[in-house]
């Protein structure tokens, strides 16, 4: 590490607040709250943004929360986000700090990811060693699904009110060592679509199938067809997923419905290939459908779109993080099949989702005995006050 490196937040500038940052992060563990509903966790966020001294918008987009803080006469700006909102899961019991919401708890790690931002926010604006502007966004919603936290946050003007140069955002990473980073530059993580096929045929008696036209055939059929639309449309060397989660048709066994319907999870890397996806389940829907002698109704919903981190930001980004912890602890990421609202910032915005470990024997994600790894609070915490101060350092 050069002196020039030194003169940053390093982890070592946390120690003294490692206490500090766990009861918060325990704290906002046991006061779980869903998407859109995150009154008490952003009245926490602005009341501790506000007595550090930034100039705090609350309610963007919902109940998100921004703080903003001007240093010097640098006119670059950077933002950071982290998401707040909890999932509708039931903790297993045993965690002195264990939810207190019942059937409400923090299995995706929000609440660390509040507390390291919280932890950067508190020394940047004590050290103020930075010149130009900080912007942290702490996000509702991330959860939603559709119509999320990042979407209303922009459509209420986040990035005309609160102007930024880049958009910096991380994730924990379950089965990765604690402290270590995946970085990845272009996609990183896959766009989420949702899709649902509800197939009418013509009830009737199960003694007689051939007086009807059986929408449980149908759907099988598109089930087991479905399952050849990435093995036999994409390129072996690209990534996609094609689930399918649900079926539903029928209430007894000697009877045919009218109707029956399944949900379908896809997910992909690459523009075009969402669009073959689409066209591929559509047609496959309606042709087997007609072959039957059934109708399709397809409602194809499209989701989160991919985390796509750009160049420049993502090697800024690896070289701070290289930096804070050393490279034996900066490795490559994966393609991740799983789906962030982080994307839609990155449509707007140039900018790199990072992924921080939460410990090689952590709970999955969204699992009941999932719990965020305080170990990585103060390294989180260098990291985002480091990240600001390399971006806004002086020239």
């Amino acid at each position: 590490m050069t002196n020039a490196s030194n003169q940053f937040a390093s982890i070592s500038d946390f120690d003294d607040k490692a206490t500090e940052l766990a009861q918060t992060r325990q704290h906002l563990h046991a006061h779980p709250e869903l998407s859109f509903a995150e009154h008490e966790t952003a009245a926490f966020v602005a009341e501790r943004l506000e007595r550090w001294g930034y100039e705090v918008t609350r309610n963007v987009g919902g109940l998100g929360v921004v703080g903003r803080l001007s240093q010097g006469s640098g006119g670059r700006s950077i933002a950071i986000r982290a998401d707040m909102d909890a999932l509708l899961i039931e903790e297993v019991p045993g965690l002195p700090y264990a939810s207190r919401a019942p059937g409400k708890m923090h299995a995706c790690g929000h609440d660390g990811h509040t507390t390291m931002l919280l932890g950067a926010a508190e020394y940047l604006a004590r050290t103020r060693h930075f010149n130009g502007t900080v912007n942290l966004v702490f996000q509702p919603a991330e959860e939603a699904g559709k119509g999320s936290g990042a979407q209303a946050m922009i459509a209420d003007g986040l990035f005309e009110r609160f102007p930024c140069d880049a958009i910096f955002g991380l994730h924990n990473h379950p089965g990765a060592p604690v402290g270590s980073f995946l970085m990845r530059a272009g996609p990183l993580m896959a766009a989420s679509d949702t899709v649902t096929i509800k197939v009418t045929g013509r009830g009737g008696h199960a003694s007689r199938p051939h007086l009807t036209v059986d929408p449980i055939v149908v759907v099988a059929n598109i089930v087991m067809t479905l399952q050849t639309v990435v093995s036999r449309n994409i390129d072996p060397t690209e990534t996609a997923v094609v689930t399918v989660g649900t079926i539903h048709g029928g209430t007894a066994a000697n009877v045919i419905p009218e109707r029956a319907e399944i949900a379908v999870s896809v997910r992909s890397f690459l523009p075009r290939v969402r669009d073959v996806l689409e066209q591929r389940i559509r047609g496959v829907a309606v042709s087997i459908a007609q072959a039957h002698g059934a109708t399709v109704d397809i409602d194809y919903e499209r989701g989160y779109p991919v985390v796509h981190n750009t160049e420049a930001e993502t090697a800024f980004a690896t070289a701070v993080v290289t930096e804070l912890v050393g490279q034996d602890k900066v490795s490559v990421c994966p393609l991740i099949p799983g789906s962030e609202d982080f994307s839609y910032f990155l449509e707007h915005k140039p900018g790199c989702f990072l992924r921080l470990g939460n410990g090689e024997d952590s709970a999955i994600l969204h699992s009941p005995k999932y719990d965020f790894n305080d170990g990585n609070l103060t390294v989180g915490s260098a990291l985002w006050a480091r990240l600001a101060e390399r971006f806004l350092a002086s020239a």
